[in-house]
């Protein structure tokens, strides 16, 4: 169960950096300047979305024989991989509701995160592990530990971090663990 917990805040924490919603959280705390109801916004948004995509995970994994599952988790982490390789961009201005911050962001973040790969790589995670809650859990922490800096130090670390090394570092943390579950290291357990 640690090693759900661990593995799923490490990967999706990487894959968050230079994503479309970490960009939203910039945008986000620019236009509301309200940082509280934004992270509150972003936490249940991600909790509610990931649960949805973890819950589709632990049911994919129920249909699915054990050695074919790994090759799907395994081929699912180096697509992950590959596509952190790709930088994200927000398609056109997001929309604000005129319903405060918190409703704002949860509207906004949770449909930004639909088809993403943090929520597919929720989905991965928990056809991979059996531990529903800590996938859940780990993938939440690891979107809050991503996006809670865009919030607060907004534009200041943005100029600071060097997405282009976070995107190869996430890339490779995805395609080292889609190689070691194809070798049959991590079999869905």
């Amino acid at each position: 169960m640690l090693e759900a917990f661990f593995t799923s805040t490490v990967l999706v924490a990487l894959a968050e950096i230079g994503d479309k919603t970490q960009l939203l959280s910039f945008v986000l705390a620019a236009k509301l300047r309200q940082p509280y109801p934004i992270m509150a916004g972003i936490f249940v948004a991600t909790l509610f979305n990931h649960a949805l995509a973890a819950s589709v995970g632990a049911w994919l994994a129920s249909l699915i024989s054990p050695q074919f599952l790994g090759w799907v988790v395994g081929l699912s982490f180096i697509g992950c991989g590959l596509w952190a390789l790709k930088p994200d961009a927000l398609e056109g201005n997001p929309r604000f509701f005129s319903t405060g911050a918190f409703v704002t962001t949860l509207i906004a973040f949770f449909l930004a995160e639909m088809g993403d790969k943090t929520q597919l790589a929720t989905v991965a995670l928990a056809a991979r592990y059996d531990a529903l809650i800590a996938v859940v859990l780990g993938t939440t922490l690891g979107m809050m530990l991503a996006n809670a800096p865009a919030v607060w130090m907004g534009k200041v670390l943005a100029d600071r971090i060097n997405m282009t090394m976070m995107r190869w570092f996430a890339a490779a943390s995805f395609l080292l663990l889609g190689i070691w579950s194809l070798a049959g290291g991590a079999a869905p357990h």
